[in-house]
């Protein structure tokens, strides 16, 4: 059995590679489970908990989720990760992450246990004071196409938009695609082009007085933000505490 393809400039796992990989990390989480329970058993936790997130995430809602957990559980250190938040589910699947702070997919995967933690509109935004885009328009196929978008290169905003423009049969003009919502306000705010994102996105950026919302708001469907992990996972008692003291969105 190969785990390895060569050649003169790189190397890459096999189909048994990957495999044998997923594997590896199962028995690794496993023993760390273990490990845990022992500790757990001696009225203490010890260890560490990973964490991922996109940077909005981290300064919205992670001071109020971890506050508590650091008080009951000092002896577990947090490792936080920041990035795209479509990637949040995929590293938790992968197990490179044991929580991440993710948008609730439209199809949740097999496997996945999630509690809702807050909700945001999604938000077309302009630059600020730009009339080439705000003028009086009418809401057609042809305006649109006419309009520069800045969109994110997947995630469930990605999903939406995209069937939003094929339902109306609109091959949209798309001048940017950046991972992560945060450039999406960047790259407006310099006056590049319309973004579509999360409406809290929007207001936690520096840059949130240099946008304004668009003229035409096409509606998106909800978007719900919460904490997801692998059900399996849940037998830690690091993760298992974590998970407990979490209040869902009311």
């Amino acid at each position: 059995m190969s785990l390895f393809e060569r050649d003169n400039r790189s190397v890459a796992l096999t189909h048994e590679g990957q495999s044998y990989l997923q594997f590896a990390k199962e028995v690794l989480q496993q023993w760390e489970t273990y490990q845990e329970s022992l500790l757990a058993q001696a009225d203490q936790l010890h260890g560490q908990l990973s964490i991922y997130c996109s940077v909005t995430a981290s300064y919205s809602f992670l001071y109020d989720i971890l506050t508590e957990f650091r008080v009951k559980h000092p002896g577990i250190a947090i490792k936080l990760h920041t990035g795209d938040p479509a990637q949040s589910i995929e590293r938790v699947l992968a197990g490179y992450e044991d929580i991440a702070i993710a948008a609730k997919p439209d199809k949740m995967p097999a496997g996945i246990s999630y509690k809702p933690i807050t909700r945001s509109p999604m938000m077309f935004i302009a630059p600020k004071n730009n009339p080439n885009w705000q003028a009086p328009a009418l809401d057609t196929p042809d305006f649109w196409k006419k309009i520069p978008m800045i969109i994110s290169e997947e995630g469930l905003v990605r999903e939406r938009l995209d069937n939003w423009f094929e339902q109306q049969n609109i091959k949209p003009n798309i001048y940017a695609e950046v991972k992560g919502n945060e450039a999406i306000v960047s790259m407006v705010s310099l006056g590049f082009g319309v973004g579509v994102l999360p409406k809290i996105v929007v207001d936690n950026s520096p840059l949130a007085e240099r946008v304004e919302p668009f003229i035409l708001q096409p509606d998106l469907g909800p978007y719900s933000m919460g904490i997801c992990v692998m059900e399996k996972r849940l037998k830690s008692p690091i993760l298992n505490a974590f998970w407990a003291q979490l209040t869902s969105e009311k």
